[in-house]
């Protein structure tokens, strides 16, 4: 480990208040925490099932989403202690055509006393937050049609305004679908587009709210309460083997788009009507599967396949100019702590930066856990979890 000794101090500061990490991306949905930075204690861990799912946590409980033998399984956990407070199982038939994890892939979403859960058969899921027991369910695959994919269901639930918004992959008008949040009932869905694996983000654009959907196709902007398709931006890979899976990334009325396998990024300005192509590269951010963050007009993040070892990138927001590069990285997730970027690779090495344009230097490297690494951690209250393939760890 090397630390240096004024991001010791900042580590052991009182720091900014506690804040909880209730959805994937955390509580602004862009990979930021307003929150003090973790110390590097290892307060507790505990054995997980599969999954590449995040874990989340509210007011002092740790959600985890995971497969235990053949159940997908919704467990709440004490975030002081990791001990069981509640726990949920359904069952699951989920294979990976691949070989590779068979748990379940998207983040769970915690809103007003309720967790909903996306499982890899396209099953959803409504639990009560204190005691665990089922509100309702949707089978999406079985009501939409939607196909398996590459790799099951992934999207991680966006909860907007009293609806649960999804990337369904349904043919026949059920590309992307809203349900309510109290009953599960389906109040809308749009397009005829295959799932992506990006989750969906809602944000306000010119005194509009927006809800943006990475499909399988490209980019599509939908108005959350009605279900309109706005506009529709084709952002696709040539490539049939491909998939688009990092989150849309909303810098004021700037939306940043990115994807590998020859895709590479797209920055759009939107205003009324279709949004204007400001610059688009592939050689300048393309992500794998981890969303980029942003600072300052500097997006932050990983370029080329998660399986080549991609470069960490600082590229500026308005030009795609890449202001500096260190190949062969590896890949990882990126998440953004005050000035501070908190990077977990898939090897298990956690490292803290500076959220600088000017070079990146790192004054954390600890290993967090074993790799392999794929679930984005989570911050809240000053501890920082984290999970790989049989681990969940609280740092704190």
């Amino acid at each position: 480990m090397t630390l240096r000794f004024p991001l010791l101090m900042l580590l052991l500061a009182a720091g900014a208040a506690a804040q909880d990490w209730p959805q994937f991306l955390g509580p602004t949905r862009d990979g930021v925490y307003a929150g003090k930075l973790p110390g590097l204690k290892p307060a507790w861990k505990r054995d997980v099932g599969q999954g590449f799912s995040g874990p989340v946590a509210v007011g002092g409980k740790v959600m985890l989403f995971h497969r235990l033998a053949d159940k997908e399984t919704i467990e709440c956990l004490d975030a002081r202690t990791g001990r069981p407070v509640w726990t949920y199982g359904y069952p699951t038939e989920y294979r990976d055509d691949f070989g590779f994890d068979e748990g379940p892939r998207g983040t769970p979403a915690i809103a007003d006393g309720r967790v909903y859960a996306f499982g890899a058969e396209g099953m959803l899921h409504c639990l009560d937050l204190a005691s665990g027991k089922k509100r309702w369910s949707v089978d999406t695959r079985r009501k939409f049609g939607s196909a398996k994919g590459f790799f099951g269901a992934a999207s991680s639930p966006l909860v907007e305004d009293g609806l649960v918004l999804l990337n369904v992959g349904g043919p026949k008008g059920a590309g992307v679908a809203a349900f309510d949040a109290e009953t599960g009932e389906t109040r809308w869905s749009a397009t005829n587009d295959e799932a992506g694996y990006a989750a969906p983000v809602a944000v306000s654009i010119g005194g509009m709210r927006h809800a943006l959907f990475f499909t399988r196709n490209g980019l599509v902007d939908v108005d959350p309460a009605k279900g309109e398709v706005r506009w529709e931006f084709p952002w696709r890979s040539r490539s049939h083997a491909s998939v688009n899976a990092a989150a849309p990334l909303v810098i004021g009325d700037l939306v940043f788009i990115s994807a590998s396998y020859g895709t590479g990024a797209a920055l759009l300005k939107v205003g009324e009507g279709k949004p204007a192509r400001v610059w688009a590269s592939d050689e300048a951010m393309s992500n794998h599967y981890a969303t980029s963050v942003h600072r300052d007009g500097v997006l932050y993040g990983y370029h080329g396949r998660q399986e080549f070892r991609p470069s960490l990138r600082a590229v500026e927001v308005k030009t795609g100019k890449v202001l500096w590069s260190v190949d062969g990285f590896g890949a990882g997730t990126v998440t953004l702590a005050g000035d501070q970027l908190v990077l977990l690779k898939e090897n298990g090495e956690l490292a803290i930066a500076a959220a600088s344009p000017q070079a990146f230097r790192p004054a954390v490297k600890v290993q967090a856990l074993p790799g392999t690494v794929r679930a984005y951690p989570a911050l809240a209250d000053g501890r920082l979890y984290a999970r790989n393939e049989k681990t969940l760890v609280c740092l704190e």
